[in-house]
């Protein structure tokens, strides 16, 4: 990859020759002896230096100042930056193909063992036509000890995204807790690193745990809604919803009586999570699941013509080998039938949920899929 933040950041100050001098006084003796290249002169400095190192131990003073460093960097990195930055979010982030990471697949202080995406993988997705990847960002008490995941990990795979051309949705999932799910989705809206921001920012509206009734999570989600949408102004907010088809003919007790006319006005786009590998019937067929969940979908918006980018899933297994998600998995042989469902409803993109657990061959099939079904989308 041409650009690496780490060579950016660390290599003109980690590779230096730093010149030291200890007692102005001595210096021209130093430089004479060494300069005779004798054994005096390798001895004497050998003195010196242990003699300093025993004074700076039993001094009691933590305190180390020298009186002058040189410092000259002996590398330096041609860093390849996309400036031409767009000021404004839209939209158009959601159209297309998308991929989805979460922490678990990307974030060390959670992956079960290492990490199975890495900032370097954005080449490849690329390479099948990924035009927006979603990325989980914050998670709620996030082990970074910050309001956003590890913010190296964030920009390394912004900075590659944009490297290549790919938009960034930064999705947090909020649990209903005080303010910290607004402080959380602000610092992920106002990221920023070398002029690089997210390019958009979805809500993951699914948690039900804890002990609230339905009514006080509904209360929840239309305040929090409200006040990310005064905060974030123009910028278009996306809406990670559970399909409708669960919600309301497999299970009605999920969310009883979900908001859905009233957290209309504050979302700009709809991102169904219509996965089919654990159903069963009617339901574990892509084209029908995918499809009903999103003509339910507008018509509990009482929204005809919403903004719709489906998700589909989990995985999609094609022969090679592929992490275990510890749920039933899709196939490579649902696409065709999930990607129908999006050009029979109109949506403006879709994906499957995740990158991870989505072999290569799948990852190619799916390309040449939303290729026919979005025609006048640039494959990237």
């Amino acid at each position: 990859m041409d650009f690496c933040l780490s060579a950016l950041i660390v290599l003109p100050i980690a590779t230096t020759v730093v010149e030291v001098h200890f007692v102005k006084f001595y210096r021209p003796i130093l430089q004479y002896l060494v300069a005779r290249r004798t054994v005096l002169a390798t001895f004497t400095l050998l003195i010196g230096v242990v003699l300093f190192l025993l004074l700076l131990t039993t001094s009691g003073n933590s305190e180390v100042k020298l009186s002058r460093v040189y410092v000259s960097p002996l590398l330096s990195t041609a860093p390849k930056l996309i400036t031409d930055i767009p000021d404004q979010r839209s939209v158009d982030s959601y159209y297309g193909l998308g991929a989805w990471v979460d922490s678990f697949d990307a974030d060390p202080a959670y992956a079960r063992s290492a990490p199975t995406v890495h900032p370097a993988d954005v080449a490849d997705m690329d390479e099948y036509g990924v035009r927006t990847l979603f990325l989980q960002a914050s998670r709620d008490n996030d082990r970074s000890g910050m309001l956003i995941s590890d913010p190296w990990i964030l920009t390394n795979f912004l900075l590659s995204s944009h490297q290549y051309g790919l938009n960034v949705i930064a999705w947090y999932l909020p649990k209903w807790v005080g303010d910290e799910d607004l402080e959380r989705l602000v610092a992920l809206h106002e990221f920023e690193v070398l002029g690089h921001r997210f390019d958009g920012l979805a809500v993951d509206i699914e948690w039900t745990g804890g002990d609230l009734s339905h009514e006080e999570r509904s209360s929840r989600l239309l305040e929090l809604s409200a006040r990310l949408e005064v905060i974030v102004g123009d910028d278009p907010l996306g809406a990670i919803v559970m399909p409708p088809v669960l919600t309301d003919e497999i299970n009605l007790d999920f969310w009883p009586e979900f908001p859905w006319e009233r957290i209309r006005p504050h979302f700009d786009v709809w991102l169904p999570m219509s996965y089919w590998s654990f159903r069963t019937e009617e339901h574990a067929d892509p084209l029908y699941y995918s499809g009903e969940s999103i003509r339910l979908l507008r018509s509990n918006l009482k929204s005809p013509n919403a903004l719709v980018h489906g998700i589909g899933g989990v995985g999609s297994t094609d022969g090679t080998y592929l992490p275990n998600p510890g749920e039933p998995m899709a196939s490579i042989n649902d696409l065709e039938g999930f990607t129908t469902s999006l050009k029979e409803t109109g949506s403006i993109g879709g994906s499957i949920y995740d990158w991870a657990t989505t072999g290569r061959h799948a990852r190619r099939q799916l390309n040449a899929l939303f290729i026919s079904v979005f025609p006048d989308l640039e494959a990237n």
